[in-house]
């Protein structure tokens, strides 16, 4: 079985300490995991995280929010993907259910005028992220599922394709995020919060997302 790994390259002295030159294609490539990308917090195009990633081979992610601008989007398309090599590049968008309506659509502009091909995933939990009122970080289901139902009309709208989704889950019976078909209640949080982290979706969240997915992806006619 292959197992396939990705990760933010957050920590440069550590994913330049496992960067290996390929004697074969003489190109770079990160060994610490198959698929690394730069974060919201590393993005900035004159930064040293985006000079690392323009020199190894692996493809890459770039995560994308309400903070990125048009002008930011070109400059590190142009950094990160010079050549327009299809698989190299992906654009993990992440607003928040109240922001990707306006933010979105410019920066799929961006892109199609740059004539890049890219992959587009959605990552519908980081931008809605909440703190209840004894500081308990959680994510509510309705507004993960809002993002993403919004982020599918987006790019259909825009004659894009929303290639992917990015969601944090478990097989265990947790507690930690807000609502779906069980109704789960801040008051059931205390139950089975078990992330240190990030708020998960339990298995019966994870399922009925993916239904949910699958529904909508049926109504858009595949896309």
């Amino acid at each position: 079985m292959d197992f396939y790994t990705c990760h933010e390259g957050l920590h440069l002295s550590y994913e330049e300490a496992l960067t290996r030159r390929d004697e074969q294609s003489g190109r770079w490539y990160n060994l610490s995991t198959h698929f690394p990308w730069v974060g919201m917090r590393t993005s900035n195009p004159a930064g040293a995280h985006v000079e690392y990633f323009r020199g190894i081979a692996n493809p890459i992610a770039l995560k994308i929010g309400p903070a990125m601008t048009p002008e930011m989007l070109r400059r590190l398309l142009d950094a990160l993907d010079p050549r327009n090599e299809p698989g190299r590049l992906t654009l993990i968008h992440r607003f928040g259910c109240e922001q990707i309506a306006a933010g979105l659509a410019p920066l799929i502009d961006v892109v199609r005028a740059s004539g890049r091909t890219v992959l587009w995933c959605a990552d519908p939990m980081h931008g809605n992220t909440r703190l209840t009122a004894e500081g308990v970080k959680t994510r509510r289901f309705e507004e993960i599922l809002s993002e993403l139902e919004q982020a599918f009309d987006i790019h259909a709208a825009a004659g894009s394709r929303l290639g992917g989704v990015h969601i944090e889950l478990t097989g265990e019976n947790v507690t930690e995020c807000i609502g779906g078909a069980r109704g789960l209640a801040e008051e059931d949080l205390g139950r089975a919060y078990k992330s240190e982290v990030d708020p998960r979706l339990n298995y019966e969240q994870a399922l009925e997302m993916a239904m949910l997915i699958a529904r909508k992806m049926t109504a858009l006619g595949g896309r």
